[in-house]
């Protein structure tokens, strides 16, 4: 071996080797090693990486014999892999700022409902229906956390997100990419649905005044433990972290503001709930301190709500309100009166009391109302940029892009302007003489930047630009113009940036892909790309935003578009117009559609029948959300192009499924029965299940009520109800009754999903509709085997009365409808007797008896003029009777809510109503 060698193999053996990372499964093999990891100053892999190990492995299906695709077996290894990722979350102290930060919603919802399946939590129970104060603390603390996690997911998708730049594609990677963005979407539908509830649920949680403890890896153990090893340390003692009342209040209050400011957006009221939180929030950390163990607050960003709350809650009588800029700024975008926040920001100009950013929001406002075609904001826009311009140079900031395209052509007027500006913004006598060099630097340069010597000579006059400068620099700068000025040809010559260094082309596009984010004019939208195209032939410009989606069923064909320009103005405007209509702004929503119809007219027949079934259902949403509302009925015109959606035979067009079911849902609310029930084509009701099941539905109101005989079409509605509610038998529960993390799929044998069907009944709004298919899925509940409690409903006996495969039926998914159907029908009119009557009768199958008295005295009430008649017997039938009266058997406070329910005339009135109830009956 050669010296060298000898060297470098001495040099190599004597640097310190890098310990190889622990691996998930040994501290399955080990039960003290995670403890052991956990306690490192830098452990390898970090706790975060752990959790998402240890849930990955614990969710892995499995594969049978017959190559079948399992659910992930609820074995011992599992359960082990799951109580370490909550050790490890008990390790990070539940810390929800750490979890979000480095877990995906999909894991971290698993992890949260793991939580709240350990801690004893009844599965299938509404939290809102739980009461936290007779809870053990741990249960009650899950509780909370999977509550505040809930409606910060909420809030923080709001926000807007930066795109990743792709890189290069792969399958297997996009492909993961896509399902855990489809996952994401689904469990944020879902926390959207819930999120009253979750309120709810957090409000009760300020009433509690009592401390919590949270589960501890010492706790964790403890119930892994069987029963008999626990020695007497329950859930319900003070074994675990003991959070504080004062703490959880703290935590509780900002994230409810959060919640509710968000809210704010769509129902301003909605404010000044959450300004009462965010100042709850500053007063308990002003008097417990910001330092916690357990929670971590911005203190910077609740200023910025407690701020924000305040301007947008002031009233305009409200005089030390007004005295703030934000006040002044937010009342003048309000009334219009635009010119008064040039004179407040002109005056901020000597102060500097508003931010940067909010000074640059407000000017985008400004600009996005110009360009919707208000021109006389124009000069607005003009001087507000001139205004902040000054402001930056004074804080030695970069001039923005926007200030050198409005100064590209300027006039006397806008120099004028600039100057009084410029004067207004700096304090001679006691401005330092580096703000001076400042002022000076930024006029000099505007000196330079301008072609016409007029122009110069007005600002190199004016008694500002004397001061500033000494006699020598003025008169050099004058020459280097008049030298300048022969070989300036002022048609051509584009106007240079004030510190010589033009604009870049990517600065310039930039600025463009901005205005096309914001613009929702379609005209102005074309003149955009046309001028972007003419920059760079590169870029898809439809990519810019991740907020432009068009199903998927129309960007196959939209991208298969050739010409680049052609291709993005189409897919720009048919993704602004879906977006228009998805949050009802269906002005903008039909002059985009409209635009897209003209351009695709011209040479896709195949993307021309696209927009006019685009434009078709845009048509339903402007009249339901409109005239119909009132109902008034829709005009013949759009019934007939409804009718001539459904029975369209054109080959190759892509077609959205959410189309034809509006329009049957369309067809039932408008009671149009005799075509859904006779003239719909045959071969249209064998291939879309949305128009079956309208037809049956149909059939089924039209022939109410009617004889046996025909009952024919309410047989065949029913089993086409009972098999959508079916399930698999494969699918089965573990041993210990705990559902797995993946939740079982909803059986494909009925003619759409469950949840499918539950979105479509929440789009009809005629009574007897709803009353029927109501009324079937009562009596779907009420056939199962272990039912203690019927429900009553409307034409009940209209169905069949057993099944022949009673194992087969999800009763838990029909239980679960049953409730979300009653509590929307009730939302859309809450005085219809019978459904009262069922909503308390699943109150009363439930034992919350006080809830069940309500809805039926709610129920009486309605329907005999708040009982200054006799309530229809078919409304209180005995078993009504006797279930009132067995509610009142329960505590006084039930008791009290009767009472309290009748004015001194009625209660003279109710007990012989009671007694007369009673001799129909056997109590």
């Amino acid at each position: 071996m050669s010296a060298e060698a000898a060297d470098r193999e001495a040099a190599t053996s004597s640097r310190p080797c890098t310990p190889p990372q622990t691996s998930w499964f040994e501290f399955v093999l080990e039960e003290a090693l995670l403890e052991q990891h956990l306690q490192k100053p830098s452990p390898d892999p970090p706790p975060v990486q752990l959790i998402v190990q240890f849930l990955e492995q614990a969710s892995k299906p499995s594969v049978n014999e017959q190559n079948q695709v399992q659910p992930p077996p609820d074995n011992k290894r599992n359960r082990i892999l799951k109580l370490l990722a909550l050790k490890v979350a008990a390790h990070l102290k539940w810390d929800l700022d750490v979890l979000e930060k480095s877990l995906s919603v999909p894991v971290l919802n698993m992890l949260l409902n793991e939580l709240l399946c350990i801690s004893k939590v009844p599965p299938g129970t509404k939290h809102v229906d739980v009461d936290l104060s007779s809870l053990p603390p741990t249960t009650a603390m899950a509780i909370l956390l999977y509550n505040r996690w809930a409606i910060r997911t909420i809030v923080q998708s709001s926000f807007p997100v930066k795109q990743v730049k792709p890189g290069p594609p792969q399958l297997n990677v996009m492909n993961q990419m896509q399902q855990e963005k489809e996952l994401t979407e689904n469990i944020l539908k879902v926390l959207k649905e819930q999120a009253a509830d979750s309120i709810l649920v957090l409000e009760g949680a300020l009433k509690l005044n009592k401390d919590l403890y949270v589960h501890t890896i010492r706790t964790l153990d403890l119930l892994a433990m069987e029963p008999g090893m626990v020695n007497g340390e329950t859930e319900s003692s003070t074994a675990g972290l003991k959070i504080s009342a004062e703490e959880i209040q703290c935590q509780v209050c900002y994230d409810l503001g959060a919640i509710y400011f968000q809210q704010g957006s769509t129902n301003v009221a909605v404010h000044e709930k959450a300004k009462e939180k965010f100042f709850k929030t500053k007063e308990l950390i002003a008097k417990n301190g910001s330092s916690s163990l357990h929670f971590t607050i911005d203190e910077e960003r609740l200023a910025g709500y407690c701020q924000a709350c305040e301007v947008l809650t002031s009233s305009s009588d409200d005089a030390s309100q007004q005295a703030t800029p934000y006040s002044q700024i937010h009342s003048c975008m309000k009334s219009g009166n635009y010119q008064d926040i040039v004179k407040i920001f002109l005056e901020d100009n000597l102060t500097l009391s508003l931010p940067e950013q909010f000074r640059q929001s407000v000017l985008r406002e400004l600009f996005q109302k110009a360009q919707q075609g208000n021109d006389a904001l124009d000069e607005v826009c003009f001087k507000v940029c001139v205004c902040n311009t000054v402001c930056d140079v004074l804080q030695g900031r970069t001039i923005d892009i926007q200030f050198c395209q409005l100064f590209l052509k300027p006039s006397k007027e806008k120099i004028d302007f600039l100057l009084e500006v410029c004067s207004g913004s700096i304090n001679l006598e006691n401005a330092s003489e580096a703000l001076k060099r400042k002022m000076a630097a930024f006029l000099k340069n505007l000196c330079l930047g301008m072609e016409d010597l007029q122009f110069v000579f007005m600002i190199s006059s004016h008694e500002l630009f004397i001061k500033l400068l000494k006699d020598d620099e003025r008169k050099l700068l004058i020459d280097q113009m008049r030298k300048r000025s022969p070989r300036i040809n002022l048609c051509t010559k584009p106007v240079t940036s004030f510190y010589d260094i033009p604009a870049s082309a990517s600065v310039n596009i930039g600025q463009l892909e901005h205005q096309l984010i914001l613009s929702v004019d379609p005209w102005r939208i074309r003149q955009i790309l046309i001028e972007l195209h003419g920059m760079t032939s590169e870029r898809q410009f439809w990519t810019i935003s991740n907020k432009w989606e068009v199903p998927n069923v129309y960007g196959n064909v939209i991208l298969g578009i050739k010409d680049s320009l052609t291709r993005d103005l189409v897919y720009i405007l048919m993704a602004k117009g879906l977006h228009c209509c998805a949050i009802k702004d269906f002005i903008h929503a039909k002059q985009l559609f409209a635009a897209c119809l003209e351009l695709v007219t011209e040479f896709s027949p195949k993307l021309r029948q696209v927009m006019l079934n685009e434009m078709l259902l845009l048509d339903i949403y402007t009249h339901e959300a409109g005239a119909g509302a009132s109902g008034e009925r829709p005009p013949s015109d759009l019934i007939s192009r409804v009718r001539g959606y459904l029975e369209m035979r054109v080959p190759d067009i892509p077609l959205r499924q959410v189309i034809a079911e509006e329009c049957v849902a369309f067809l039932l609310n408008w009671c149009e029965n005799e075509y859904l029930t006779m003239q719909v084509p045959l071969p249209l009701v064998q291939t879309n299940p949305y128009v079956k099941l309208g037809q049956l539905l149909a059939a089924t109101c039209k022939e109410l009520p009617g004889p046996k005989e025909s009952r024919r079409t309410a047989k065949d509605l029913w089993e086409v109800v009972v098999q959508i509610c079916s399930v698999s038998n494969q699918h089965k529960r573990g041993n210990d009754g705990r559902v797995s993390l993946i939740k079982h799929r909803e059986s494909t044998l009925g003619i759409m999903y469950r949840s499918e069907l539950l979105s479509f009944i929440k789009k009809l709004r005629e009574p007897l509709v709803l009353t029927t298919i109501l009324s079937l899925f009562v009596k779907l509940h009420n056939v199962r085997e272990d039912i203690v409690n019927d429900i009553a409903a409307e034409h009940i006996s209209i169905w069949p009365s057993s099944i022949p495969n009673l194992q087969s039926v999800d009763f838990e998914a029909v239980a679960v409808t049953v409730k979300e159907l009653v509590s929307y029908a009730l939302t859309i009119n809450a005085n219809n007797h019978f459904w009262l009557i069922i909503q308390a009768d699943i109150y009363f199958a439930t034992n919350q008896y006080s809830a069940a008295l309500h809805y039926y005295l709610q129920a009486g009430a309605v329907c005999s003029d708040f009982f200054n008649k006799m309530v229809p017997p078919d409304v209180y039938t005995d078993q009504c009777w006797y279930r009132m009266d067995g509610a009142c058997l329960f505590p006084p406070v039930v008791q009290a809510n009767f009472v309290s329910c009748l004015n001194a005339s009625e209660i003279l009135s109710a007990p012989v109503n009671m007694d007369e109830g009673k001799k129909h009956g056997s109590h």
